[in-house]
C-alpha cells in the first residue's frame, strides 16, 4: 500500500511539474502579463505624444498662428511696426564714478538673457 501511495504521488508530481515550472507555466504566464502590461503603458504614453504632434503638424499645416509662433520664439522674429522689449534679469554691483572733486557710489545694472527670454512686443501708436 505504501508503494502504490509513493506511486500516485511521485505520478501527481510528474503531472504537476509542466503547471508550474514548464514552458507554459504559470510563473512564465505571470511574468507575460507583468510585461504586457508595462508595454502597454508605454504605448499609451507613445500614442499621447503621437496625438500631440500630429495635431501640432496639423497646426502647421492650416494655421498660421503656430507658424508666427515658432518665428517669434525660436528665431527672435518681429513683425513689422513692432517693438521688441527683452527683459534681462538684473544684478546689481555698485560702481564708484568719480568727478572732479567727488566720488559717487552708484549701482550699476548688468543683466545678462533670462532663459528663455521673455520678449514684450508692443505695437506703437500710429501718428
Amino acid at each position: 500500500m505504501k508503494a502504490l501511495t509513493l506511486i500516485f504521488v511521485i505520478l501527481i508530481a510528474l503531472l504537476q511539474y509542466p503547471l508550474w515550472l514548464g514552458k507554459g507555466s504559470w510563473l512564465r504566464v505571470w511574468d507575460l502579463n507583468r510585461q504586457i502590461a508595462e508595454q502597454q503603458e508605454k504605448n499609451n504614453g507613445l500614442k499621447a505624444r503621437n496625438e500631440t504632434l500630429n495635431a501640432e503638424v496639423l497646426d502647421l499645416k492650416s494655421g498660421r498662428a503656430a507658424i508666427e509662433e515658432r518665428a517669434r520664439s525660436e528665431l527672435g522674429m518681429v513683425k513689422q511696426d513692432e517693438v521688441f522689449y527683452q527683459v534681462l534679469e538684473n544684478t546689481t554691483t555698485k560702481i564708484a564714478i568719480t568727478t572732479g572733486t567727488s566720488s559717487v557710489v552708484a549701482p550699476a545694472i548688468t543683466g545678462t538673457p533670462s532663459a528663455p527670454a521673455n520678449p514684450m512686443l508692443v505695437k506703437p501708436a500710429k501718428k
